[in-house]
């Protein structure tokens, strides 16, 4: 696993050992920020949260592609350890960790929010109304093949399929 592209491009990443933690695969995140770039031209001065962020692969990667600053929302102790570690091997700045279930979190304004939670838990829409979002901000939740995702107040902008992953791209109307 590593950063894709920006000021780390190429920089490894670390994951916790074991199955808990899912990150999503390189493949899928070049896809998504391949179709995030498309939309947003740049991520300088975004402000980004990262739930269920596990390592923080999203949120590092749009930092190293300008992002302001960006909120990691974790509750795992191997995961925030592994997340902690590589925000200080990139000597990430901007970064606020929330060692909390994402379900309790409400926090914001935010411009990019990506949501990566357990497989057919259902807890995207759960935690999506808690967050605040400017308008126009861009949403992306990566789901098992066979969820869909409908959130009131946002429109599906593209949903893509990598392997056995599905990545919605929603945006705040």
């Amino acid at each position: 696993m590593r950063i894709i592209a920006g000021k780390w491009r190429g920089r490894a990443l670390i994951a916790p050992p074991g199955a808990a933690t899912r990150p999503t695969a390189d493949r899928a995140r070049e896809a998504l920020f391949s179709m995030l770039t498309s939309r947003l031209g740049s991520f300088e001065d975004l402000r980004v949260a990262d739930i269920f962020a596990g390592t923080g692969a999203l949120g590092l990667e749009a930092l190293s592609r300008g992002a302001a600053r960006c909120t990691f929302v974790e509750r795992d102790r191997e995961a925030i350890t592994a997340l902690k570690a590589n925000i200080a091997k990139l000597g990430a700045e901007g970064t606020d960790i929330r060692a909390q279930a994402a379900e309790g979190f409400a926090g914001g304004p935010f411009d990019l929010v990506f949501m990566d939670p357990p497989y057919r838990s259902g807890l995207a829409r759960k935690v999506l109304p808690r967050l605040a979002l400017e308008t126009g901000a861009w949403v992306s939740i990566e789901t098992a093949l066979s969820e869909d995702v409908d959130v009131a107040g946002f429109a599906v902008e593209t949903i893509r399929n990598h392997g056995k992953a599905k990545l919605t791209l929603l945006q705040r109307r």
